[in-house]
């Protein structure tokens, strides 16, 4: 029997699937996406989000013969740089400052692999416009985000506390959480994992 694999370890994700009660395992990839990024340094911040979720789902999906692999990431854009998480909370003042009163892209990608090939990919990308928050907003909002300011490229949880950082969005919710829902579960009734 097919079964279908979530190649993260991603939290949130989970939630997503659970949420929408998509019957799911996990099998967490090993792919060394510093030395991906690293090899492929002139990808696009867009073109790099799939082509993390490919490795991951291609990973996974080797040991996993017949099974659905799902594989996702998503990136950051800011002024066109792909930016990663913050190895520190300490610096997320500045990357916060980087980003008040302007707008970035939070690029998705998701691929499905089955016996090592792709038989499914799909991108999206959501616009983020985050508005010109005082300084003492600043103050109080990296005192009380915590986790959320390393967990997240843009140094926060758009389904918690860092909603308040924008004026509005331009996207999926889904999307921004880092799994496109929709489009996925649509791919999952054609291959039989949702009843149609």
């Amino acid at each position: 029997m097919t079964q279908f694999v979530l190649a993260s370890g991603s939290a949130i994700r989970r939630q997503v699937l659970e949420g929408a009660r998509v019957p799911f395992l996990v099998d967490k990839s090993s792919t060394d996406e510093a030395a991906l990024k690293a090899a492929n340094s002139g990808c696009s911040p867009r073109d790099m989000a799939l082509l993390l979720a490919r490795a991951k789902a291609q990973d996974v999906s080797q040991r996993r013969p017949g099974d659905l692999v799902l594989g996702a990431d998503q990136t950051m854009e800011l002024k066109g740089a792909l930016l990663d998480k913050l190895p520190d909370a300490a610096l997320a003042r500045d990357r916060l400052l980087a980003m008040r009163g302007t707008d970035h892209h939070l690029h998705s990608g998701l691929s499905i692999f089955r016996n090592g090939a792709e038989v499914w990919s799909h991108q999206q990308t959501s616009t983020l416009h985050v508005r010109n928050f005082s300084d003492a907003f600043l103050d109080t909002y990296l005192e009380k985000a915590g986790f959320a300011l390393t967990a997240s490229v843009g140094a926060y949880a758009y389904e918690e506390l860092g909603a308040q950082l924008f004026d509005r969005v331009d996207g999926d919710y889904y999307a921004i959480l880092g799994l496109p829902l929709l489009p996925l579960l649509s791919t999952l009734r054609d291959f039989g994992i949702l009843d149609a």
